[in-house]
């Protein structure tokens, strides 16, 4: 069975659309067609916050609200949800929302534009069940934007109204709202418009597989926090889009003794806290990637899909060791990581086959892990180079290396003369570790840009290798870092 109706919560009221363009946003369905003008458009590609609107969705029979970017949000994507966004919270200035009257009461707000987004998320807060410290705070607000610099009344009104406990009309109607997302969950497929063009949202993996080699030419978009971009700032005509992300089976993060097995479709938060207990650096890398935003709508298939070379989570991928499973039709096949990224904009796909599955191996007896994001802002940049490193050590030597990085070539990469290096070396004699440093000169040839320039990214590469062996070798985290020190030394 299939439906040609996107049916969303708004307001408590169940929404259905059919006449909505295959690229068309959530902003524009907030302004131009409700005429919710609460909503701001800042840099229309999901980095100011300006646009933030709550999404609520079941999480094991569990109503969840989360922030994402409308701007570059598509209509078809919310199928299935509940949409709140600012205009939604008061119904008069004298009856404010918790969030709101705080930022009122803090004086966190001047010239006001970016107010709605940092509302927004700051509600989703308010209802994630957590008592917010400052840490808390200025993660989550991470993907807002002000630049007025009135941060700090923003966040002491986050600390003031964030206690961990909601008492809104979300929350008393919790149980409503859960009914009602429910009710349209109804499993079916979701093929909107015509042959020539439409948005699809197929319910089931073998739906999925059918109706992207029916139609090897659309675009296949998990979180759309990449493609998004290519409609709002490269103005791409995308006729023919299929989603992902009501396959069920395509969500499922599953924890095994020796791997974790992580559908396509994943988000960045579904994901984070069975990668980040592998080992706690890939926690820290993913609490910088992109934004709570960002990670709540952004799936780790898609960042391996679009094959980015600065993408952050394909080298600490291929370091750890990663395979994928890709189905064409009704074939799958599986392939290290490694071998995905053939060059620039170039993956080991074929047209229509679809990425369904990654498989990370955990770390063994005797592994050490270690990844270094490098960026000119600490909270949602693109890298300039990202470095990961995974070394077996026995009797104090290195006995196996997987070495990878993004940001150095044209595909996130492996290496590999540098790994034969620094096999063998010994971890009490740091003057041999050089060969192993300049090895890397041997491997790369760095991309040359506004981010950083080759010869930058060929030294902070070797430095990072050193600083790896420092730390493994024994050197306090506290010593060698300036974040992510506190998580590493409670791990050890």
């Amino acid at each position: 069975m299939a439906r040609d109706v996107v049916r969303f919560v708004r307001r408590g009221q169940i929404v259905e659309r059919r006449d909505f363009a295959p690229t068309e946003t959530l902003l524009d369905h907030l302004r131009l067609r409700e005429r919710a003008f609460g909503t701001k458009e800042g840099c229309a590609e999901g980095d100011c916050g300006a646009c933030t609107v709550a999404v609520g969705r079941l999480r094991g029979g569990r109503l969840a609200y989360e922030p994402v970017n409308s701007c570059i949000q598509l209509v078809g994507m919310l199928d299935g949800t509940e949409v709140v966004a600012v205009d939604d919270l008061a119904p008069s200035s004298d009856d404010l929302h918790p969030v709101q009257r705080a930022l009122v009461d803090a004086h966190a707000s001047q010239c006001g534009f970016c107010t709605p987004g940092f509302v927004m998320t700051l509600f989703t807060l308010y209802h994630a069940g957590v008592r917010a410290d400052r840490t808390t705070v200025n993660d989550w607000l991470a993907g807002n934007l002000c630049r007025c610099t009135g941060y700090r009344p923003i966040s002491d009104a986050a600390l003031a109204c964030c206690t961990g406990e909601a008492k809104d009309a979300w929350a008393s109607r919790a149980a409503a709202t859960a009914d009602r997302l429910a009710a349209i969950a109804d499993g079916a497929d979701l093929f909107a418009g015509d042959e020539n063009a439409f948005f699809a949202a197929p319910a089931t993996e073998d739906e999925l597989a059918a109706i992207a080699a029916r139609y090897p030419d659309a675009t296949i978009v998990g979180g759309a926090t990449d493609v998004g971009l290519w409609i709002t700032k490269q103005l791409r005509e995308l006729p023919r889009i299929v989603h992902t992300g009501r396959v069920a089976s395509l969500h499922e993060v599953r924890e095994h003794e020796d791997r974790v097995e992580i559908g396509a479709a994943a988000t960045y938060a579904e994901a984070e806290r069975a990668l980040a207990a592998i080992d706690p650096d890939i926690g820290e890398m993913l609490r910088r990637l992109g934004s709570k935003q960002v990670r709540a709508a952004g799936t780790i298939g898609g960042n391996i899909a679009n094959g980015s070379p600065i993408g952050d989570s394909p080298p600490v991928l291929i370091a750890l060791g990663a395979s994928i499973e890709l189905r064409l039709g009704d074939t799958r096949r599986t392939l290290p990581l490694e071998d995905f990224f053939l060059d620039y904009g170039r993956q080991d796909r074929s047209p229509g086959e679809v990425l369904t599955r990654i498989v990370v191996p955990r770390l063994g007896s005797g592994e050490h892990f270690r990844c270094y994001k490098i960026s000119k802002r600490f909270d949602q940049d693109i890298s300039a180079l990202l470095g990961a490193f995974r070394l077996a050590v026995e009797g104090g030597r290195v006995v196996a290396a997987r070495i990878a990085y993004g940001g150095m070539a044209a595909t996130p990469k492996r290496a590999t003369r540098a790994e034969r290096a620094a096999t063998g070396l010994a971890l009490d004699r740091p003057a041999s570790w050089s060969a192993a440093a300049e090895a890397l000169a041997a491997d790369f040839t760095p991309i040359d840009d506004h981010r950083a320039s080759a010869d930058y990214r060929l030294r902070v590469a070797r430095s990072l290798l050193l600083k790896a062996l420092t730390e493994i070798a024994g050197r306090p985290t506290g010593e060698t870092r300036v974040v992510g020190a506190r998580e590493r030394s409670a791990a050890a």
